[in-house]
């Protein structure tokens, strides 16, 4: 369905949404790439997390000073930022891309609708705010 004006505010009809929430589990180390290559495609705002977590490595086993210990949550970055429908494949394809090492743990993305998005500074609404 086409998004309609009615009044200040943007409808959108059937549950369709103008923007979209990525958020990426990544490896901490594979931060900064993913970072330079969302720039590349002009997404500059984003927010990133310290995260621990595991998925289906389950954690694993280190040895310190002799004495071996179980790490069940592994340090993760978690990164969020919210792009138009227009971006949103190629900034999933720009995060597997920077992010991928082949290995198990490389993390996963999530896309989330965003039911409203406001600027705070100027009230812009919608793709207009990002």
């Amino acid at each position: 369905m086409v998004p309609f004006v009615l009044g200040q505010i943007l409808v959108l009809t059937r549950g369709e949404y103008a923007v979209k929430k990525v958020e990426a589990m990544v490896k901490p180390f594979k931060l900064d790439q993913v970072r330079d290559a969302l720039c590349a495609l002009g997404i500059s705002g984003m927010t990133v997390t310290e995260a621990k977590g595991f998925g289906r490595q389950r954690g694993h086993v280190e040895v310190y000073r002799g004495s071996e210990y179980v790490v069940n949550f592994l340090p993760k970055q978690m990164i969020e930022v919210v792009v138009a429908d227009d971006q949103l494949e190629a900034c999933i394809g720009a995060i597997t891309m920077a992010a991928r090492t082949g290995e198990i743990g490389d993390g996963k993305i999530f896309v989330s609708p965003v039911a409203r998005l406001v600027r705070i500074r100027t009230g812009e609404e919608g793709a207009a705010a990002l």
